[in-house]
């Protein structure tokens, strides 16, 4: 695989094991670091609603669990004509991302659009400054 195959394949494999009993509203998400790893997570739903966990959140938070804090690409798969990361989700890539990291949604097809995370997000919130 090259290019954005082994980043889809893991959004797409995330997905399948989303927990969305609720909504039956299934995504899946992979996060490749600047050093080359790769991460996924999916949405896991909770009867609690909203507490739930969106699956951008989740790689994230394997990606820092690892010791990574850098992201250099990530795909957003769902089911959606255009699954893009929710408000809060675009603040925590954000956290990690420099301002051109694309982010590409996709659906069980392939890409569908790509986006930069300054344009998910042009005005978010920064605590400590511009990390790059």
């Amino acid at each position: 695989m090259s290019g954005l195959d082994d980043l889809f394949e893991a959004a797409k494999a995330a997905r399948e094991n989303a927990y969305a009993p609720y909504s039956d509203f299934k995504v899946g998400a992979a996060i490749r670091t600047d050093t080359g790893q790769v991460f996924s997570g999916c949405n896991v739903e909770n009867a609690a609603y909203p507490e739930g966990t969106c699956a951008e959140a989740g790689a994230i938070a394997a990606m820092v669990l690892a010791g990574e804090t850098r992201i250099g690409e990530v795909v957003v798969i769902g089911d959606a004509a255009l699954c893009t990361p929710c408000g809060g989700c675009r603040q925590k890539l954000k956290e990690f991302s420099a301002p051109d990291v694309r982010v590409h949604i996709a659906g069980l097809e392939g890409i569908k659009q790509s986006f930069t995370v300054a344009e998910l997000l042009p005005a978010g919130f920064e605590l400590h400054g511009n990390r790059d």
